[in-house]
């Protein structure tokens, strides 16, 4: 059964989150941009798993439904933190993770701060190294709220367009648009340079050499969001990774290839 969202409270941060199943601990940890939370990320799977699993959903802090707090300087030592005291709240000692973009990069976060907390690691379009910010993400600290501008941003992402339903544009445009969700969002996500090219920095190959838990390594080919070649590099650097590359698939390999990505994600989690 999933329950409805519940708080609790982990690195000073009132913290969302949903759960449901029971077994070894299975975290899916959402991307970033406007009117994004834990549940427009992973709604649908998370009960795909809940039959062999025990799955938490979290609102990492800032986002979604956690709260946000002016004055702290929100970084990936930050979000690390935050998981960890979201795993201490659960009593959870150690727990795989699925991390959606800005998720993945939270997770190897994760996985370089804190091995011992860390089974095993799925990246989905998860940036590494360095690159220059994309369309997509510039338009997610550009974005001003309104459903016009959300559809728009929202059809950066995947690479079927049917994707981009009504239903979809019109939560994530409401969740956009709560009371100091805008502004928290921009100061959440890397402001674009006024002029030039803005370039994007995640961990660089060193610190991805460092990672000692199996990684299951996915990535859209037409990904127009976080480039390709991210996936490649982390595939490339850390010791004990796999490279799945989805053709005609965007940013969103969980929605773009649901069938395909549960079965190759469930075979990597059982081994």
């Amino acid at each position: 059964m999933i329950t409805n969202g519940k708080t609790l409270s982990a690195a000073g941060h009132k913290t969302h989150y949903h759960e449901a199943g029971q077994g070894e601990a299975l975290f899916l940890l959402h991307g970033s941009g406007p009117g994004v939370s834990g549940w427009s990320n992973w709604g649908k799977t998370l009960p795909v798993f809940a039959d062999r699993w025990r799955v938490i959903v979290p609102d990492l802090a800032g986002f979604g439904y956690t709260e946000f707090q002016d004055g702290l300087k929100y970084d990936i030592k930050l979000w690390v933190n935050h998981l960890i005291g979201i795993m201490d709240a659960l009593d959870i000692a150690k727990a795989s993770f699925v991390g959606n973009s800005f998720g993945g990069a939270v997770a190897i976060g994760l996985a370089v701060f804190a091995p011992e907390r860390v089974n095993k690691l799925v990246l989905l379009g998860t940036p590494a190294g360095e690159f220059i910010q994309t369309p997509g993400l510039r338009g997610a600290w550009e974005y001003e709220p309104s459903l016009s501008n959300m559809r728009q941003l929202m059809s950066l992402f995947p690479y079927d367009q049917s994707l981009i339903t009504d239903e979809l544009v019109n939560v994530r445009y409401e969740a956009s648009a709560r009371p100091g969700a805008h502004e928290a969002l921009r100061k959440l996500i890397p402001q674009p340079a006024a002029e030039g090219e803005t370039v994007v920095k995640g961990f660089p190959a060193a610190a991805l050499a460092k990672i000692v838990a199996p990684t299951l390594v996915v990535h859209g080919r037409e990904d127009r969001v976080v480039p390709p070649a991210c996936g490649l590099l982390i595939a490339n650097s850390v010791p004990n990774a796999d490279l799945h590359l989805f053709g005609h698939c965007g940013h969103w390999v969980q929605s773009e290839q649901p069938r395909r990505f549960v079965t190759l994600v469930r075979d990597f989690l059982s081994e």
